[in-house]
């Protein structure tokens, strides 16, 4: 008799379950129940279907060869029936029936399984705040929304958007309404930077400025209080701070597990709502798997247990969810938290902990910056990137890796490098001899993970002293806050100039990189000095030599130049 396995959720996980378990076992009887009538789409291409980079919906729903998955499809192409427009209601663990409703009639009916699945996914968290219902607020929960935005945007019906949330969906909505549409933007977040936890101040702040360049408004540390209506519409949005007025309003305040089915049947879920599953994707329930947006996985960096609602792991836990039910036995060990996004013309990408997550664990966490070049200096496309990478002092393990820099090839290849690395446990040694394909037109020959890796090596070992980004620009919004500072600048006089006459002389010391061995002793005596370069490599070799000819009283600000003028720091000439 043939196996019964019944999967509830068409999105991601349970499409990708689904098909594994046909391959193999053809003689399998396999149904997908989805309460909706738009289903097994790229959720993630939402934010670019409404900027128009993808022009129809339906290709968010098609296959790499240009088929729609439908029902048609699914039960002619994979032997899979779908039920869509059928809403789960309860699971019988007992009988082994799953409670469905016709979604249109209201008919209700039993589903027999021998296997479930469940990949329910996730909602929205829409905030509790008065307005939250009036016509033109939306969530970016499903395909019907985003159908719907995008119509009201076209028929010209929305010349003002707000945002509420700046994490990455926020953050690529705001870029769709603004970048193809021309319409005026805004995004407000609760905490003090964009993508919190995700990636730290300096690339956060560097995000926040490359989309304020692109007439995004950015309100950081501001809770949205109400949504202002007239006559059942939206006219704007109020904080404690100000009044923005808006057509439309995106709630982007972050998703929470759709697990109500997994508690009412009383299968184990975490605090936060997420069903608990061993590395089989397998539920405490043994005949029950589940996977995707409504589980809680394995970090491999932490050690425990951590929600991250993100497609590709969707799939990847999918398929291992399909093995278990055919009878081939299958883990899915966990994930480093791997993300990556554009904003205009810009990449950001992290992968492991942020320093902020690593210090909350319980690391001995801290940071090296670098800014070099994303392929040979020499090269006509040459760029500069921005990497931060988070270690332990104690052990030499790299806890994560963060990036910004521009569209390419140049972050991401380093990022899904540094995600390989940290999950098998790497330390600074391993990534400072990890090998990358050179060519000039691709890296430089130290490539860049190797450079941020040498600088976290000397920070480790006591080599390099550096202040932090915030300490320096605390000290420069109040020099008195240290009154024995002053800043070395060792780049071109051209640019280090202004900022002599900006600050003056006994705050801003200038001596070009190639003259400070000759004249070292002109620097000020009773002097704590901030080594300045573009990128922080020539201010460390500086650091060294003046060690050796017994002026020890310095620290470099590593990262330099590069990272402060991407942070928007406007009192620095270009």
């Amino acid at each position: 008799m043939s196996k019964k396995i019944v999967i509830v959720g068409g999105v991601a996980a349970g499409p990708k379950a689904a098909c594994r378990v046909k391959r193999l076992m053809q003689d399998a009887e396999v149904t997908i129940i989805d309460q909706d009538t738009l289903f097994s789409y790229g959720g993630c291409g939402i934010p670019y279907y409404v900027s128009g980079d993808v022009s129809d919906e339906s290709e968010l729903r098609s296959t790499s060869f240009h088929m729609v998955r439908n029902e048609d499809f699914f039960l002619n192409a994979k032997g899979v029936t779908v039920k869509s427009g059928t809403r789960a209601l309860a699971i019988d663990r007992k009988s082994k029936v799953v409670k469905v409703e016709d979604v249109a009639s209201g008919e209700k009916q039993d589903i027999a399984y021998d296997t479930l699945m469940i990949a329910t996914g996730s909602r929205p968290f829409v905030l509790p705040i008065p307005g939250a219902d009036l016509d033109g607020v939306f969530t970016i929960s499903d395909l019907h929304k985003a159908i719907e935005i995008k119509d009201r945007i076209a028929k010209g019906k929305v010349g003002k958007a707000v945002v509420i949330g700046g994490g990455a969906i926020g953050l690529e909505m705001a870029e769709a309404f603004k970048d193809l549409w021309g319409v005026e933007t805004s995004v407000v977040e609760f905490m003090p930077q964009v993508l919190p936890r995700i990636i730290d101040s300096p690339i956060a702040s560097m995000v926040t400025k490359h989309m304020r360049d692109n007439d995004v408004d950015i309100f950081l540390g501001e809770g949205a209080e109400e949504i202002l209506g007239v006559d059942g519409k939206v006219t704007g949005l109020r904080t404690a701070k100000r009044t923005i007025e808006a057509d439309i309003v995106i709630m982007a305040a972050g998703v929470r597990p759709r697990s109500e089915i997994a508690v009412d049947a009383g299968l184990q879920t975490s605090p936060m709502g997420a069903i608990v599953v061993n590395e089989r994707m397998q539920t405490s329930d043994p005949s029950i798997y589940a996977a995707g947006d409504c589980v809680e996985v394995m970090h491999l960096v932490s050690g425990k247990k951590f929600y991250a609602p993100l497609g590709s792991l969707a799939n990847k836990e999918g398929r291992v969810a399909g093995d278990n039910m055919a009878g081939i036995p299958s883990t899915f060990k966990g994930a480093v938290g791997s993300f990556i996004m554009k904003a205009f013309d810009v990449c950001i990408a992290a992968t492991g902990l942020s320093l902020e997550v690593a210090l909350a664990e319980g690391f001995d966490a801290d940071v090296a910056l670098t800014a070099p070049s994303d392929r040979a200096h020499f090269f006509p496309t040459e760029a500069i990137v921005c990497f931060q990478m988070v270690f332990d002092r104690r052990t030499r393990k790299v806890l994560g890796l963060q990036g910004f820099g521009p569209m390419g090839d140049g972050i991401s290849a380093r990022i899904d490098a540094a995600a390989a690395y940290i999950a098998m446990g790497a330390s600074i040694d391993d990534f400072g001899t990890l090998e990358m394909a050179y060519a000039p037109p691709f890296s430089a020959a130290i490539d860049s993970i190797n450079a941020i890796a040498y600088v976290a090596d000397n920070l480790c070992d006591g080599r390099l002293r550096k202040t932090t980004l915030d300490s320096f620009l605390t000290w420069m919004e109040d020099l008195s806050t240290h009154p024995d500072w002053a800043v070395l600048d060792i780049r071109h006089p051209l640019e280090a100039g202004p900022c002599v006459d900006k600050f003056g002389a006994d705050k801003w010391v200038a001596i070009p990189y190639n003259e400070v061995r000759s004249r070292y002793q002109e620097l000020p005596e009773n002097k704590e000095l901030i080594i300045l370069c573009d990128a922080g490599t020539r201010s460390f070799e500086i650091q060294s030599f003046l060690d050796g000819a017994g002026r020890q009283e310095t620290l470099v600000l590593s990262g330099g130049m590069n990272m402060l003028r991407r942070m928007g720091i406007d009192w620095y000439p270009e």
